[in-house]
């Protein structure tokens, strides 16, 4: 069952705007604290991601030295299909590719994402560079509705099943993207499933 939120909420990029929340990110649960496991080996990086193309763009800005960490030129970044997607940032979105059966801006030389990683390194705003799709996982977005990602839905991500709820993994992410009135709702929303 979806619920109808009370208000739309518009992403701060642009995209997309939440209308309705799935309540199964109350219940699912997950690790959450991904750089202190141990079993996963970045499970999640196993494929690419969504990401709008003004992100795209930002990346390719970054200087040499991010170059340099990722090891491919940024012609080998992204896949060349670009897809039209109202729910993205600038309408459109392209896909990481993957190298070695992993993203290739999974971290090569340490666990995690090598852009959340030069960001933090940096004093840069991940939120600026790092797809939304990756800073939100495993809650995502489809049509208007936060929902669980697929993973988490259907119980093949490797680090689910125990831990906080999605939601409550996801809270901060989703207040810097979609504001304080969305969490306030949310929150109310949430009571009804502790």
């Amino acid at each position: 069952m979806i619920l109808v939120l009370d208000a739309e909420y518009e992403c701060a990029l642009g995209g997309p705007v939440l209308r309705a929340v799935d309540p199964n990110i109350f219940t699912l649960r997950y690790f959450t604290h991904c750089m202190t496991c141990g079993f996963c080996k970045d499970a999640c990086c196993d494929h690419g991601v969504d990401i709008d193309l003004g992100n795209a763009a930002r990346l390719r800005d970054l200087p040499q030295d991010f170059y340099d960490r990722i090891g491919a030129p940024s012609n080998e970044w992204f896949t060349a299909e670009v897809m039209r997607d109202a729910e993205f940032p600038g309408g459109a979105h392209v896909r990481t590719n993957v190298r070695d059966g992993a993203c290739i801006f999974r971290n090569q030389a340490a666990r995690g994402c090598a852009i959340h990683a030069y960001c933090l390194e940096q004093g840069l705003d991940y939120h600026l560079l790092k797809p939304m799709v990756s800073v939100l996982f495993p809650v995502t977005f489809e049509q208007g509705v936060l929902t669980a990602a697929g993973e988490a839905a259907d119980g093949s991500l490797v680090c689910g099943g125990g831990g906080p709820s999605l939601y409550d993994g996801a809270r901060d992410e989703l207040r810097y993207y979609f504001g304080p009135g969305l969490i306030c709702e949310l929150d109310e929303l949430k009571a009804s499933y502790d």
